[in-house]
């Protein structure tokens, strides 16, 4: 039998699932664990008693939180054994997203390789507070910690990501115009543009998890890194001759990105991290067909923090 308020908890639960994939997803650093940490949220929304319910989004948000942390716990040995650097996977995003300064910030593949080196409570704990703008009282109710607990944990996540992530006055429209031109170099083969555009030590992290062949060692320096994308227009990658390789510029994680499709699939993705002359300092390549589905889904999440 339905329960007679399922349709109205139901209502309730959607109008927070933004909110609770956000969170998820910038815990986990994967959109198939972040989705799977929002259906078992609401099962246990459906099982919950919501008469005691004072503030539903408050209750979701801790419900998710920990959903997220638990699952990244036990995901941290699969990850710290990956064949390769193990990088995030890639979303779609909205321009609401990347209008957001903060939301695009803490969403970018160099945000989520920060927050990857934090213990599960600090990652949850920064998210919430500096993401998403919690409150101390609130984040401890959360993640069922005390309130100086919780502030021990996001003064230690923020100065870690501080000392980890620098920060940049970003110009998204110079930074979209340089995609632009190394999107038009790569295809190409136009070496000495694609120089131009990299910082000097500028770093490629490629991720394939050991199920396509990649570079299992970051690559260092202008000339090196711009003689592999120089090259994406005259080999065969992944199998698909350059003749049947699709490339397409797009937002990935708040920024512009690259998608490189076959005739039948999603081959990988290319995001761009930029320094302060808006040159690119560090490119993540993520091929790993296992971290390719959200982009092959096709689905764009808004998950900025407004």
């Amino acid at each position: 039998m339905n329960h007679p308020y399922r349709d109205l908890d139901q209502q309730v639960f959607t109008t927070h699932r933004n909110l609770m994939f956000s969170v998820a997803y910038r815990v986990l650093g994967s959109a198939t664990d972040a989705e799977d940490a929002v259906q078992d949220a609401w099962i246990k929304w459906s099982a919950a008693d919501r008469s005691q319910v004072a503030d539903p989004k408050a209750y979701l948000a801790r419900i998710v939180s920990n959903l997220a942390m638990d699952r990244l716990r036990s995901t941290r040995h699969q990850r710290e054994t990956y064949v390769g650097p193990w990088l995030p996977e890639p979303i779609l995003t909205s321009g609401d997203t990347a209008d957001d300064i903060v939301s695009a910030e803490s969403v970018s593949m160099a945000m989520l390789v920060v927050l990857e080196t934090l213990s599960p409570l600090e990652r949850a704990v920064f998210v919430l507070k500096e993401v998403f703008a919690f409150s101390h009282a609130e984040i401890a109710a959360a993640v069922e910690r005390s309130e100086p607990a919780v502030r021990q944990a996001a003064h230690r996540a923020r100065e870690h990501v501080q000392a980890r992530q620098p920060r940049f006055t970003a110009d998204r429209s110079r930074q979209r115009e340089a995609a632009e031109q190394f999107f038009a170099a790569a295809a190409g083969g136009d070496i000495n543009t694609l120089m131009e555009l990299l910082s000097p030590d500028v770093t490629l992290w490629t991720d394939g998890g050991g199920k396509v062949r990649q570079a299992l060692l970051p690559i260092v320096g202008a000339s090196t890194v711009a003689s592999w994308f120089a090259a994406f227009g005259t080999v065969t990658y992944e199998g698909v001759a350059p003749a049947d390789m699709n490339a397409e510029l797009v937002e990935i994680n708040g920024g512009p990105g690259m998608v490189f499709s076959g005739p039948d699939r999603v081959i990988a993705t290319v995001t761009f991290v930029f320094d302060g002359n808006d040159r690119i300092a560090a490119v993540h390549n993520i091929a790993n067909p296992d971290k390719l589905q959200a982009i092959t889904d096709g689905t764009t999440h808004d998950v900025s923090t407004r």
